[in-house]
């Protein structure tokens, strides 16, 4: 079990899911807007972080990039509203995943197993794991990404997605088959999280964007 920061201004939603993580082992702590959310996490350490966007006083987009600011903490981020642009602006400021409300408690806590899993460190490796394609660099034993020399920063989730491109370079990948390996599930996941992920990824590797090749129908393919 892990420790799970909740932060909503709605009561009912904060203590319901609260009530129900509890019940399973989860250890919750509570708090009603981004202001509150920081100054806890500077006061203590969580392994995961939910936040609901749109909060008085501090939203969770700021707050999120408050926290970044002193630590690596992953984030999920709640919202009523379901636009792709809050899920490009999300991803950008490094927000791991996203779950729109009206939400079930038992999807965000799978979601929120897979996260802190993926954010604990790996065993060391005895070889470099690293991939060049002309100026692109993608060191996976590292876990950078350089372009001319220059690192290319990351959101820990766009950093797994590159790594699982390169690692299965020129074989059609379905868009399940990359929910499942990067995100750890299927059921809960939906096209729109891996389309997402992949117009930031384009974005962050600019000429080598093109690259990651769409397959109408299919997925992705990295060339």
């Amino acid at each position: 079990m892990f420790h799970i920061l909740f932060v909503d201004d709605e009561d009912a939603i904060r203590e319901g899911f609260a009530e129900y993580a509890a019940f399973l082992g989860y250890e919750v702590t509570q708090a009603r807007d981004g202001m509150e959310a920081v100054a806890l996490c500077r006061a203590r350490d969580f392994d995961v972080v939910v936040m609901d966007i749109m909060m008085p006083r501090m939203d969770g987009f700021t707050a999120c990039q408050e926290i970044r600011r002193e630590k690596d903490i992953p984030v999920l981020m709640l919202s009523a509203r379901g636009e792709e642009y809050d899920k490009l602006h999300g991803f950008s400021l490094g927000i791991d995943d996203y779950v729109t409300k009206p939400f079930s408690p038992r999807e965000v806590l799978a979601r929120l197993g897979v996260l802190v899993r993926r954010n604990r460190p790996a065993p060391e490796q005895s070889r470099n794991e690293v991939y060049r394609f002309d100026g692109l660099a993608i060191d996976v034993t590292a876990r950078t990404v350089e372009i001319g020399g220059a690192r290319v920063d990351m959101t820990p989730k766009e950093y797994e997605l590159l790594f699982f491109l390169a690692r299965n370079r020129n074989i059609a990948l379905s868009r399940e088959k990359l929910l499942s390996a990067v995100w750890g599930y299927d059921f809960f996941g939906d096209d729109s999280t891996v389309n997402t992920h992949i117009k930031v990824l384009r974005q962050h590797l600019g000429e080598y964007g093109m690259r990651i090749v769409t397959i109408r129908g299919v997925g992705y393919r990295f060339e």
